[in-house]
């Protein structure tokens, strides 16, 4: 690229591209450079990077390196990196050359930009199938719509230059949009024209025939004759050719016909017009290229950064576009088409349509494998041509409503919906999370749909050109998928075993968190717990600090979480994502035996603080009558030093050891005159046992807590091997079976030493056995 960069002769422009090659090299490839930078005069009012002559270009860029990456300390963030190529190069090779060309002079000028606009105009054209149009490039994607609409207010309102507001007060017009629509659309529409929300019309969907997503165009032909009625002016319809949730495209045909009716302007815009450039066209998005107005993104659908959305629109009177806005006579704006013009010329026809192509087949692959897999409900499926996969995770529960699963969820009763409705929705933000983690290649988007709940949208026209996705990405999404399945399965239907259970449990409180996608949340009741309090519960905090810390210490296959507040219930224990081979039963009754522990030890600390603190109250009170009592029986004398120490010289006195000592389990004061007679310190009183609950169950070796030892244990295998528990336990039985028949089987140990029976004795055995109708012939044979 070197040598051709050589033959350009103008100077400037070939250090400009050999700039930006090494501009991108340095940033891509993250290199770190270090220099030696002397001390330089600091001053207290210039910061530090203005100081001295000023930086050079390899320690600005080092400088930007650090704010896009990030320092070493910190923790690598998992952000999505755009795959920028040659064509990426391009489009930024734009920008810089747009600020070269604007330093030209005014003809050369006028003469380059006109070029540019037109080639750009034309191509754009001629790819998406719309003839006779003119173009608009903006960098905000909603700005065309924009910009639209105030082609089409200066349209049907001939008096709105002089009178202004004026015209739209005494005739209102009316905005009509789809429910399926873009949050925020309608409110910016406003913001821009600065019209009131009731210029918006917000058009329903189909709700009993055909797709949910579309527009109901019976019920918006009523609208229209309502609004014309009470005398308001229909002035322009948004449509969609792949809707912003689930990617559905509205019938445009059908639409564009009651528009020319009504003489409504219609506009189109959606992910599916990338599909305008390709062979073969569904005829609902092929209606489109007839549309008064349609908005195009190519940046994320080819893989250009920084490249301007268009916004392609019919209309005659060159003076109201310019006054709408959508034309300009300044060179700067004709230059945003710039890095476009340069994108499209790299990367061709073939490239473009092979962009979109691919795009396309990604998403019907992912379709196909997903049709194959349970579980796993596939939303777009009546519309092979959208480029958008939709989908979630669903499981019908055995004794579910029905109702549910035939009727939209607007028209079940709440509920019907309930429980269901948001564990499901809980599981798939969850699967969303994790498929983004271990796919990120094929960016996933989690969404919240009004009828379907949460689910998982696969656009690859959106990032497959950004982030470089490829059919082994689609692969190893399925499989991820697959992976997941058994853990979300056995977590829904063991949530409600655990709801029950919680329920049916003393001291336990269920908690119906819905954005929790485990088994479920648990609290533990204390004694002076106040449901109804909403401050802070110190006690209950504690106990649950050191629930959460036993559980953790049990190192079971579950994830225990502290959880925040919800809903006023403090201190709530969070149980995630199981498999299938989790007791709950045993689960619950060890929350509820842990908690319950721990709840009494405190008690029993707390009481013992007080006793001890009362005991040593009454020690200092009978140390102070064994004073008086000494002081009574020996005298004041005997209390002076001096004098004391002559008279007990003389007369010593006989005084007996006197001492007390404080039992901890009796929670009071004791003589130690048992202890000095008998030299042995007194037993006192048996503490009681610490209050426990039921027995722990008996696991096998290595089995880890919460595990099922014998799922399904009616119909074991007959050719399965035994454990050697259950070795013992069948030798125990078979000895207690045959004391009555033979004197020398009466323990385990016997029988190991004991020399194998004869077959004369075994049949003798076996022979008594019979007669006595001896239930442990079966015992013995196994024992042979």
């Amino acid at each position: 690229m070197d040598t051709s960069l050589e033959k350009i002769a103008d100077p400037t422009l070939a250090e400009m591209g050999k700039n930006l090659k090494e501009v991108m090299r340095m940033l891509e490839n993250s290199q770190r450079i270090e220099e030696e930078n002397g001390k330089k005069p600091v001053s207290e009012d210039i910061p530090g990077p203005l100081q001295g002559s000023g930086q050079d270009m390899v320690s600005i860029l080092q400088l930007v390196q650090n704010l896009m990456h990030g320092d070493e300390d910190e923790e690598p963030q998992s952000t999505r990196i755009q795959n920028i190529g040659e064509q990426g190069h391009m489009a930024l090779l734009g920008h810089s050359l747009g600020a070269y060309i604007s330093t030209l002079d005014k003809e050369k000028l006028r003469k380059l930009t006109t070029r540019i606009l037109s080639d750009t105009t034309l191509w754009l054209r001629r790819i998406f199938r719309y003839e006779n149009g003119c173009i608009y490039f903006h960098e905000e994607e909603r700005e065309g719509l924009a910009k639209i609409c105030r082609l089409a207010i200066h349209s049907r309102y001939e008096d709105f230059v002089v009178d202004g507001f004026d015209v739209l007060y005494n005739k209102k017009p009316v905005i009509y949009l789809s429910a399926a629509a873009r949050p925020g659309l309608g409110q910016y529409l406003c913001n821009q024209l600065g019209l009131p929300l009731p210029c918006l019309c917000p058009v329903p969907c189909n709700t009993v025939f055909g797709s949910q997503h579309q527009m109901d165009i019976a019920f918006l032909e009523k609208l229209i004759k309502d609004d014309i009625e009470r005398g308001r002016l229909p002035l322009l319809l948004v449509a969609s050719a792949g809707s912003a949730g689930v990617g559905h495209t509205d019938k445009i045909g059908r639409l564009k016909e009651l528009c020319e009716q009504y003489d409504i302007w219609l506009h189109v815009e959606g992910v599916n017009l990338a599909t305008l450039a390709l062979g073969y066209v569904s005829s609902s998005v092929l209606a489109a290229a007839k549309c008064d107005s349609m908005t195009l993104t190519p940046g994320p659908w080819l893989g250009l950064p920084a490249v301007p959305a268009v916004t392609l629109y019919r209309h005659d009177d060159p003076a109201l576009t310019l006054v709408a806005g959508l034309t300009s006579n300044k060179p700067a704006d004709k230059l945003r088409a710039l890095p476009l013009w340069l994108s499209l010329q790299y990367l061709g026809l073939d490239g473009i349509v092979e962009r979109i192509k691919h795009a396309c087949q990604l998403s019907q692959r992912l379709q196909e494998s997903l049709k194959k897999v349970d579980h796993i409900k596939i939303l777009v499926e009546d519309e092979l041509s959208s480029p958008v996969v939709v989908f979630r995770f669903f499981q019908e529960l055995p004794g579910s409503d029905p109702a549910f699963k035939a009727v939209p969820v607007s028209n079940v009763a709440p509920a019907a919906v309930g429980r269901e409705r948001h564990s499901c929705d809980a599981l798939n933000r969850w699967l969303g999370e994790q498929l983004r983690q271990l796919v990120p290649m094929c960016g996933l988007n989690v969404l919240d749909l009004e009828v379907d709940g949460t689910c998982l949208r696969f656009s690859p026209l959106m990032t497959a050109a950004v982030l470089g996705t490829q059919g082994e990405d689609v692969d190893q999404l399925v499989t991820c998928i697959q992976s997941k399945l058994p853990v979300l399965t056995c977590t829904l239907q063991l949530r409600e075993e655990f709801r029950q259970e919680v329920e049916g449990t003393a001291g336990l409180l269920y908690v119906d968190d819905p954005s929790w996608p485990g088994i479920g949340v648990v609290r533990y009741e204390h004694v002076s717990d106040d449901n109804s309090s909403l401050e802070s519960d110190p006690e209950g905090e504690k106990i649950h600090t050191g629930l959460l810390k036993k559980l953790n210490e049990l190192e079971s296959d579950l994830i225990f979480k502290m959880g925040p507040e919800y809903k006023g219930t403090k201190s709530c224990i969070y149980i995630g994502m199981a498999s299938d081979d989790v007791d709950i039963s045993e689960l619950v009754e060890t929350i509820a035996v842990t908690a319950r522990e721990i709840e009494e030890n405190s008690r029993l600390l707390e009481n013992m603080t007080e006793v001890v603190r009362k005991g040593i109250q009454e020690a200092q009170v009978q140390l102070q009558k064994a004073n008086e009592e000494r002081l009574l029986e020996e005298g004041v004398l005997r209390q002076i030093p001096v004098v004391g120490s002559v008279l007990n010289w003389f007369s010593p006195v006989q005084a007996s050891q006197k001492g007390r000592s404080f039992n901890l389990t009796a929670g009071s004061l004791e003589s130690t005159e048992y202890t000095y007679v008998h030299k042995v310190q007194g037993t006192g009183v048996t503490p009681p046992p610490t209050p426990s609950g039921t027995q722990s169950k008996q696991r096998l070796p290595g089995q880890k807590p919460f595990k099922r030892s014998l799922r399904g244990s009616d119909a074991v295998s007959e050719t399965s091997s035994v454990s050697h528990i259950e070795d013992l336990e069948k030798v125990d039985q078979l000895c207690s079976g045959l004391e009555h028949s033979s004197p020398e089987a009466h323990c385990p140990e016997q029988i190991s030493t004991a020399p194998a029976p004869t077959a004369r004795q075994t049949e003798t055995l076996q022979n008594k056995a019979q007669e006595d109708e001896d239930p442990q012939v079966e015992g013995l044979e196994r024992l042979r």
